[in-house]
């Protein structure tokens, strides 16, 4: 995997996106419209996205590189629901399909961090889907978002 792989995330996107805010009870599920390109001369690509949470507005961005000198995936994300006062900073590996990569956010000033971890799995050229889990500080996982797209352009 490498950036040549980010290029094949360009388009434009529309699918669902299902949040769990507690582990196994899906708390909101609504349409969401996104859409990948490219930038600074093809070094980094820029997912934006619009959607909705609980019949609220929601909408978001990522910039996307991939690391040609540590061979890791790095994303800043900022959004106005989950990450509404921060950047969350990730990195990671490629995997079979994508990549994973993880970051950690600040809950409360005197608490420990927690992580979000998110998966990128382009399943084919139609297809793509990002699983992302939040982790305790303790570490344990439980799924916090699914977005399954399809590409439309």
């Amino acid at each position: 995997m490498s950036l040549e792989f980010l290029k094949k995330l360009i388009g434009k996107w529309e699918g669902n996106c299902q949040t769990w805010f507690e582990p196994g009870k899906l708390s909101d599920e609504s349409k969401v419209t996104g859409e990948i390109v490219s930038v600074f001369e093809g070094r980094f690509i820029r997912h934006q996205y619009l959607g909705s949470m609980q019949d609220n507005r929601r909408q978001g961005e990522e910039l996307i590189a991939f690391n040609s000198v540590t061979q890791k995936y790095q994303i800043s994300w900022v959004d106005d629901f989950h990450m509404n006062y921060a950047i969350l900073f990730s990195e990671g590996e490629a995997t079979q399909q994508g990549f994973t990569v993880l970051g950690h956010y600040d809950i409360a000033a005197d608490q420990p961090r927690w992580g979000w971890k998110t998966e990128y799995q382009l399943i084919d050229h139609q297809h793509l889907t990002m699983i992302a889990y939040n982790i305790t500080p303790d570490g344990q996982e439980a799924k916090a978002t699914e977005t399954i797209y399809t590409r439309i352009e």
